[in-house]
């Protein structure tokens, strides 16, 4: 960024080779040394040793270090400095803050205490605490929290990777460790730029829809995210006094080499080639630019159009059913046979079950909600206009009133996950809450879920089922 980060020069501190292996005649002779051999250690019997295997090792260790990245010679960007590394230390802090606080509004969306299948993440122990159940209203609260996620941690991005190049000379610091305290101090750093760039990469991955990983995403974010957060307070902790020291006003930088330097200052700078004002503009811009091409898939409508890194090649088609979706049907198998003329809506209560064909369904007293689709990948759409059944009359089928209790949601996907959810008694019992079987005055489409599909005021879009073939009310999931 900006001026060169390497320097070419020889260190100060190494002399000249001798020019034609010529030697000051008043130089002192070392002790033990004759001509042409290399001194070493006199021992009692006159005999000199070399300097054993490790022993050598060592040293060219330590030259090739002073010779490299570890010597502060090495980096020559006139940039550097804690005055602009805290300015960007003190934009993740708050920004990352508020990354991790939607991160756990989102893990709370899934009501993962209601039922396994809401939540499979393995040994979690006290890290998947359960916040609080839930709520519908307002009916677009997952849909901002989620949204807030997604596209600040893009917009994030050119932050984090300008804060790793401000602080790069810390990495090769040498000795790399000098005390305990240091050790656990850089153990700390390593944690905390290795969860940043896991959490960061598998996060954009995920918004891709490009599922590299090995194993689940929500596991592995999930336990990389405490990892990562655990790391950033530590080193909140320790750096937060002195990020806010170097950002008070004052004149210029403090002298390569000073306590107050920190280590980032180049001892021997080369010209600039940019203004520090103009490294943080070219940051924040970059920020800006991200924020423009992504922001349209939280938005959605028209504002769609300009994300233009939103995942593409799943064109939802125009009408009443043009708008986005994450699973098609063919992706999870669903197959003609499943969702035609046999199909059936099982409705199961305690001891009792009704099936129901669609014309059944159909027939039942029917409602409509305006409600959007939020998904975790960060997109949603604007609101749709749902028609269909009241669960709360559904479960009146099998007996329950007024106190409905939660409802296990099952589909007839075969493939992929989230086939099945369980919705808490509050999000059953709201009256936006329905299995639709239309959408904007249309049937629905395959992909959107037909011949029913749930769909739940607030709840994440994993949560709101397609192709619905079993309700089970007021029993263990």
């Amino acid at each position: 960024m900006g001026a060169s980060g390497v320097g070419h020069e020889p260190p100060d501190d190494v002399p000249p080779p001798a020019v034609g292996g010529t030697k000051d005649a008043n130089a002192p002779a070392t002790a033990g040394a004759s001509p042409g051999k290399t001194p070493g250690t006199a021992h009692p019997d006159g005999e000199t040793s070399r300097p054993g295997p490790l022993a050598r090792l060592g040293k060219a260790v330590r030259s090739a270090a002073r010779a490299g990245p570890a010597r502060p010679e090495f980096w020559r960007s006139p940039l550097r400095g804690p005055r602009l590394t805290s300015l960007f230390g003190l934009v993740l802090l708050f920004g990352i803050t508020v990354l991790f606080v939607t991160g756990l509004l989102s893990y709370a969306a899934y009501n993962p205490d209601l039922a396994a299948v809401n939540d499979q993440t393995p040994n979690k122990g006290w890290l998947g605490f359960y916040l609080f159940s839930w709520p519908t209203s307002p009916y677009w609260l997952y849909r901002l929290t989620q949204g807030v996620h997604v596209t600040l941690g893009i917009v994030l991005v050119p932050v984090l990777l300008a804060k790793l190049w401000s602080v790069i000379p810390k990495l090769f610091e040498w000795p790399p460790i000098r005390s305990i305290s240091h050790a656990l101090d850089r153990l700390s750093l390593l944690l905390l730029v290795g969860g940043a760039g896991f959490e960061f990469v598998t996060g954009i991955l995920n918004i891709q829809l490009h599922y590299i990983f090995p194993g689940s995403f929500y596991t592995l974010h999930f336990y990389g995210a405490w990892v990562f957060i655990g790391a950033f307070v530590v080193h909140v902790a320790f750096r937060l006094p002195r990020a806010l020291r170097a950002v008070r006003p004052r004149r210029g930088e403090p002298a390569a080499g000073s306590e107050e330097a920190f280590g980032l200052v180049a001892p021997r700078p080369a010209a600039p080639t940019i203004s520090r004002r103009g490294a943080l503009a070219m940051v924040g811009l970059g920020s800006v630019a991200l924020l423009v091409v992504t922001a349209g898939q939280s938005i959605g409508g028209w504002w769609r159009r300009t994300a233009l890194l939103a995942p593409h090649g799943r064109d939802p088609g125009s009408g009443p059913n043009g708008f986005q979706i994450n699973k098609t049907a063919a992706s999870v198998g669903i197959r003609p046979s499943d969702v035609g003329p046999a199909w059936r809506l099982t409705v199961r209560g305690p001891g009792r079950q009704v099936d129901l064909t669609y014309e059944q369904l159909l027939a039942m007293t029917q409602h409509e909600s305006a409600l959007p689709i939020a998904c975790v990948e960060g997109w949603s759409t604007t609101d749709q206009r749902w028609g269909g059944v009241r669960l709360t009359e559904l479960a009146a089928l099998v007996g329950m009133g007024v106190n409905t209790p939660e409802v296990l949601v099952e589909s007839v996907q075969r493939g992929g996950s989230f086939r099945s959810a369980v919705l808490s008694d509050h999000q059953v019992r709201d009256s936006r809450s329905l299995l639709a079987v239309r959408v904007n005055g249309a049937i629905l489409s395959a992909d959107h879920g037909y011949p029913a599909r749930a769909i739940v005021a607030g709840a994440p879009g994993v949560h709101n089922t397609k192709w619905v073939t079993r309700l089970t009310f007021g029993e263990p999931a």
